[in-house]
């Protein structure tokens, strides 16, 4: 099964402050699944590191105002298209995030504040029948697949 994982989880300094959010289970993920790593900020074009950016409705806005949803909507496209050549039928993505969050992300107001939501590629890998989990989930997917 070959399954694509946020490039940040697995290391990669590709954050919006120039950081990674490496997993201590990805490392299992990795010995028993073909991993692709994605960034769909960077797949979209947007620089690390940047200034942080949230959902804000259907828009992404930057946290001094400019809005990034072409660019957002661009790596979102850009993660679908490597999912679907790969044959990725899962995805395992950061959390929270306006582009990899999964049912919470942060709320637009940059306070930290989290509600429902889908980030932008979360939301449109799911919507193409990819599985989408966050890495709060992968010990669980280990465990059952």
């Amino acid at each position: 099964m070959k399954i694509l994982v946020s490039a940040c989880l697995l290391g990669t300094a590709c954050r919006y402050d120039g950081k990674s959010k490496q997993y201590p289970l990805i490392d299992e993920l990795c010995r028993r699944y073909q991993v692709v790593p994605v960034c769909p900020e960077q797949l979209g074009g947007l620089p690390t590191p940047r200034v942080p950016a949230e959902r804000q409705g259907e828009r992404v806005v930057t946290k001094d105002g400019r809005d990034v949803t072409e660019a957002y909507l661009r790596g979102a496209q850009q993660a679908l298209e490597l999912a679907r050549k790969l044959g990725c039928t899962v995805a395992v993505l950061k959390e929270k995030s306006p582009s990899c969050g999964s049912g919470r992300i942060y709320d637009g107001s940059f306070t930290g504040t989290l509600a429902d939501g889908w980030g932008t590629a979360a939301q449109l890998l799911q919507n193409a029948g990819v599985r989408v989990l966050g890495e709060s989930e992968l010990a669980a997917f280990l465990r059952d697949n």
